[in-house]
């Protein structure tokens, strides 16, 4: 049968990879609900294609845009976070969860108390309110399933335990969880190197096609932080059976360490639409079109630990996930801030962490008991991060 089907985010990377599938696979999916921030050519053509029940844009001025070029269009055109909230709360067998940054909490937050798969490829929403929305999504039958490559790997890896994080006796045979990183194309520089990095430069990553914000977050290893942080709330699994390891040709994307000494890895060429078709079709697999891995002539596989020193991002978003409480909110709002001034020139590339160091170390951490006091922290976080840009600049 059909799969009805959302994307927060249709214009974006993942956005592009979702919908290759849905027209491999046309039979399977509806597509019902898109959405986009400023595209809104992109997403007048997507909606000429797809035929969408709901369109979301993030301005009036894109919406006048999109009823101009979409005369016909007989489904409804919302507008803004109003939009997306009730383009959120329309029921669908799978939302697609693509919205970057802090802004893709409240859709997904709406989308975990829908029932149903959220297909999450948001990482700020777990980061800044992880056991929120676990709990929304638990209470509301909602299955969440981790786009992110290395997530969807241990997940594939720990299929059963995945779908009871809480059970104990699956949690005691696991020694830790190992994410892998590219390293980014940094890996090799040295601290002055660094930071003489250009925006340009930092957006370049060496394996995957990502948007700008993403690939920063790859170069500071920052990305791996959050993803430690995401993975300690979607395996329910303390920090310090978490770790990270550098592994450049991003083949093997995540790995799981028993007490009995096995180690299981999950591989496969860097193509996000592996784990897109894992999500979307779940517990079925379906062809992905991704290029087949041939270990023969790939030749080797390296792998190396991850600096700390160098890559301060990394050390600070795990001292964040270890503080708890709403630590890891402030990290991101911090980050997310640092980066924006480092690409629009503000700001340098090693003072991406300087930034976040700084709000973490004025921020006197508290528990997090609702989206009220998370949306708190985060606008707290982000008023102190920009006078520290401005103090950098």
């Amino acid at each position: 049968m059909s799969r009805s089907l959302a994307i927060f985010g249709a214009t974006g990377t993942i956005g592009d990879n979702a919908l290759d599938l849905v027209d491999q696979h046309q039979d399977r999916f509806d597509v019902q609900v898109l959405s986009a921030q400023n595209n809104s050519d992109k997403l007048a053509q997507l909606a000429q294609k797809y035929n969408p029940e709901i369109l979301v844009i993030g301005t009036q001025e894109g919406r006048e845009a999109l009823v101009q070029n979409l005369a016909d269009f007989k489904g409804t055109i919302v507008v803004g976070e109003a939009g997306l909230l009730e383009a959120a709360r329309h029921k669908v067998d799978v939302a697609v969860m693509a919205i970057v940054g802090f802004a893709g909490l409240a859709p997904a937050m709406t989308c975990a108390a829908q029932g149903g798969v959220l297909a999450l490829a948001n990482k700020e929403a777990l980061v800044a309110a992880g056991p929120l929305l676990m709990q929304t999504a638990q209470q509301n039958h909602t299955q969440v399933l981790p786009v992110d490559s290395e997530h969807n790997a241990i997940y594939q890896l720990l299929q059963t335990q995945a779908q009871n994080p809480g059970h104990e006796s699956a949690h005691k045979s696991i020694e830790k969880i190992v994410l892998t990183a590219s390293g980014g194309p940094f890996r090799q520089h040295s601290l002055a190197e660094m930071a003489k990095v250009t925006p340009a430069q930092a957006v370049a990553h060496p394996n995957w096609d990502m948007g700008a914000k993403i690939s920063v977050d790859s170069a500071t290893l920052m990305n791996k932080g959050l993803e430690l942080i995401e993975a300690r709330y979607l395996f329910d699994i303390e920090p310090a059976r978490l770790d990270v390891l550098v592994h450049p040709q991003s083949i093997v994307h995540g790995l799981v360490y028993f007490n009995d000494g096995s180690v299981l890895a999950q591989k496969g060429c860097p193509d996000m639409r592996v784990p897109l078709a894992y999500c979307m079709a779940y517990p079925e697999r379906i062809a992905s079109g991704a290029p087949r891995l041939d270990l023969a002539a790939q030749g080797r596989l390296d792998f190396e630990a991850a600096d700390r020193d160098r890559f301060i991002c990394l050390a600070l978003a795990e001292a964040a996930m270890r503080a708890d409480g709403d630590a890891p909110c402030v990290l991101n709002a911090a980050n997310e801030i640092a980066v924006a001034a480092f690409l629009d020139g503000r700001l340098g590339f090693t003072a991406i962490g300087e930034v976040v160091d700084a709000v973490l170390q004025a921020h006197e951490v508290a528990r997090v008991s609702g989206l009220d006091e998370v949306m708190a922290a985060d606008l707290a976080a982000r008023v102190g991060a920009e006078q520290q840009v401005k103090k950098l600049s």
